[in-house]
């Protein structure tokens, strides 16, 4: 009997994995889980859906019929009296039948306008004007295609979420100190309040805001690999708790489900890239500027993912 439920609870985990790797960039493994009605529970907090029409989808998207769809994803540092910015952007388009995923990753200066606000602004400022609809509203603008779901991590609270995993190691490929932490060059172990810094930190890097944007997807998929160990079958209230308090998304259960169900294969092929650009600055003011070429031919790449016409 001992030994059926042990098989029951690892089955249990198993079928979870599908959910949590689409919400987190689809990178493979999962969060550990064990109680049904607490994955529920947890799933009830984090959903905080947002009311939007757009142009971009002339039909309802129907996850259960296996279509594309597309998610942002918002890393924001949200610090006490501060609502933040989205220091962190990255577009995620799925295709079942291609078995694919791509991740683009929107540098946080790209000068565009803001849908909304009426401005012409970094595209990171939406979320400080508007949150995480105005946010929408100005990338599914700026890449034209549909942005179906976000997802908005508080980047201060991540900690908690590292933490509740019982900590992470990440490859590092350039030596730096930040906010009273060294980091040395090959595989580190980071707590929670280390790995804050270590995605953070953009100055001193060479290759700046891209640097950071790919440090911090190192620590999301590292969350998702010690996530997925059977140690943390043990640490489950700790990692829903973590969830709970610091992700908020427009995804249902229902939908969470159907992720799980039919588009698991999708993290099978995963890109990563980004959108380059032209450091320039405009009244004194730096931007991203992104030729009307590059755009036109990141469009065209996310509407053959998207299967748009």
């Amino acid at each position: 009997m001992r030994h059926e439920k042990k098989k029951k609870k690892k089955r249990t985990w198993l079928k979870v994995v599908g959910i949590i790797v689409l919400l987190f960039i689809l990178a493979g493994g999962a969060f550990a889980y064990s109680v049904w009605n607490s994955l529920n529970n947890t799933v009830d907090s984090m959903h905080t859906p947002i009311d939007r029409d757009t142009d971009k989808r002339t039909k309802e998207l129907a996850l259960s019929d296996r279509e594309p769809f597309s998610m942002l994803m918002l890393g924001v540092d949200e610090r006490d009296g501060d609502k933040g910015r989205s220091d962190t952007m990255i577009v995620l388009t799925v295709n079942p039948q291609k078995k694919s995923v791509k991740m683009l990753s929107i540098p946080r200066d790209t000068r565009t306008e803001i849908v909304g606000h009426g401005t012409q602004d970094k595209i990171n400022h939406a979320f400080a004007f508007g949150g995480a609809k105005m946010s929408m509203d100005t990338v599914e603008n700026f890449l034209d295609i549909p942005i179906d779901y976000y997802m908005k991590i508080n980047m201060e609270g991540f900690k908690d979420i590292v933490d509740a995993v019982g900590g992470v190691t990440v490859q590092n490929d350039l030596d730096f100190s930040y906010d009273g932490y060294h980091f040395a060059k090959g595989s580190i172990s980071l707590t929670g309040k280390e790995a804050l810094a270590y995605s953070r930190m953009r100055y001193d890097d060479p290759n700046g805001d891209f640097g950071r944007q790919s440090r911090q997807r190192a620590i999301i998929e590292a969350v998702i690999k010690e996530g997925a160990s059977i140690s943390s079958l043990t640490k489950y209230d700790d990692v829903f708790d973590a969830l709970s308090k610091n992700i908020q998304t427009n995804l249902t259960f229902d939908d969470m489900m159907d992720i799980q169900k039919h588009y698991r294969d999708a993290s099978k092929s995963i890109t990563q890239s980004t959108i380059p650009g032209d450091g320039r600055k405009i009244d004194g003011i730096y931007y991203n500027i992104v030729s009307d070429e590059e755009k036109e031919m990141v469009q065209s790449e996310l509407k053959e993912q998207l299967d748009i016409k």
